[in-house]
């Protein structure tokens, strides 16, 4: 399991499994069959995370091999990230009120050595460690072992969850400020109220092939409590009616420019911003912040490539570029350094988010009933 920062790396991967594996998927997804065999699942999210390859691309080829009936389960997870993502667009304050709570969090348990000793591996539970090195080693899990580990941190270890959800943003290659904070919430129970996950040595056994021994788990804890609410602010997607010719900002959401609608566009200067560590509320680790600075080149050498006048810059640098555009960053740090500085900006969205978000003010189980809809708008 190589993550290649490059869109055609990312490309071939996703033919490979459309190709080769996508026909066993639903049957096969659940399985955790180890770091050295994940032929069962697409390993897509990284690049679909920055925008290397987008849902639609996916969608699209997986159509072209099966019928929507052979493919609906694969679909529905393609289209989770942006129903998260959509969520929190509609509830922004989830995730200001989640970082000033980290914050007192890590403050609290800095020197907390059960917690010291889950981040380190150094529990009681097999699998769990087993997870912890997998996680610093790829910068990635299965989602299944995901859904077990965060179980096993709330639950059994007994450590807030916002500490894993930042545990987690530190290390996945595919980390993202609504998936990652609103999964994490969901297993604690506090996404969907007094619906929680509870990870069981049967599960757990079952879906990784009997890999493990020694999983002796809290398996009757009950929800965690949250007397917050966050009702929805309505928001508006709205494009410019014009687009004129400006300069144009990308964030590392939206890493391949050319296969945007906006790639129609007239810009004078493209800027692909690279955020470093000195402006993130959640410290990545140095492999995460390596694989995000190799897939700015890769943008920036596609862009060159077809002749466009682009640069990398850091973050602090947008203060001196006027006149521009920006690809939306979504919900997360770089919103969050925008806003912080009052740096007023045009948004442009993608037509996937506009047409997509509008289903995203109830659970997923109301949205998966707009997939149809919203896939055939653009096929």
């Amino acid at each position: 399991m190589i993550f290649e920062a490059s869109r055609a790396k990312a490309v071939h991967k996703l033919n490979n499994f459309v190709e080769n594996n996508l026909s066993e998927y639903s049957k096969l997804r659940n399985f955790d069959f180890g770091p050295d065999n994940r032929s069962n699942i697409s390993c897509l999210s990284p690049y679909i995370t920055h925008g290397i390859i987008n849902e639609l691309e996916v969608i699209d080829k997986s159509l072209k091999k099966f019928s929507f009936l052979k493919n609906e389960k694969f679909i529905q997870e393609v289209l989770w990230r942006v129903y998260w993502k959509g969520w929190l667009e509609l509830r922004p304050n989830v995730w200001s009120d989640y970082l000033i709570e980290l914050d007192n969090f890590r403050d609290e348990f800095k020197n907390d050595q059960n917690y010291l000793n889950a981040i380190e591996g150094k529990t009681d539970i097999d699998c769990f460690n087993q997870w912890i090195i997998e996680l610093k080693e790829k910068n990635y899990l299965h989602n299944h072992a995901r859904m077990w580990f965060a179980s096993i941190w709330i639950f059994t270890l007994e450590l807030p969850w916002q500490l894993g959800s930042e545990f987690f943003m530190k290390h996945l290659y595919d980390g993202d400020a609504a998936s990652n904070t609103l999964g994490w919430r969901w297993v604690a129970g506090v996404q969907t109220q007094g619906k929680h996950y509870l990870a069981s040595e049967w599960n757990i056994k079952k879906f990784t092939n009997n890999r493990f021994q020694n999983i002796k788990l809290n398996e009757n804890a009950p929800p965690k409590i949250s007397g917050k609410s966050f009702p929805i602010i309505k928001q508006e997607f709205n494009n410019p009616g014009n687009i004129e010719e400006r300069n144009l900002l990308i964030f590392e959401n939206n890493l391949s420019f050319e296969i945007t609608e906006f790639q129609k566009y007239k810009f004078k200067k493209i800027y692909i911003i690279s955020n470093k560590n000195e402006h993130r509320s959640i410290k990545l680790s140095k492999k995460l912040l390596k694989f995000k600075s190799l897939l700015i080149e890769d943008q920036e050498q596609r862009l060159k490539d077809k002749s466009i006048d682009c640069e990398v810059i850091d973050l602090s640098e947008i203060k001196n570029i006027e006149n521009c555009y920006c690809l939306y960053p979504t919900v997360g740090e770089n919103l969050d350094y925008l806003n912080s500085n009052n740096l007023k900006i045009d948004f442009l969205y993608r037509n996937l988010d506009q047409l997509a978000w509008q289903y995203c003010n109830k659970g997923f189980f109301n949205f998966k009933n707009y997939i149809p809809k919203i896939i055939s708008n653009f096929n």
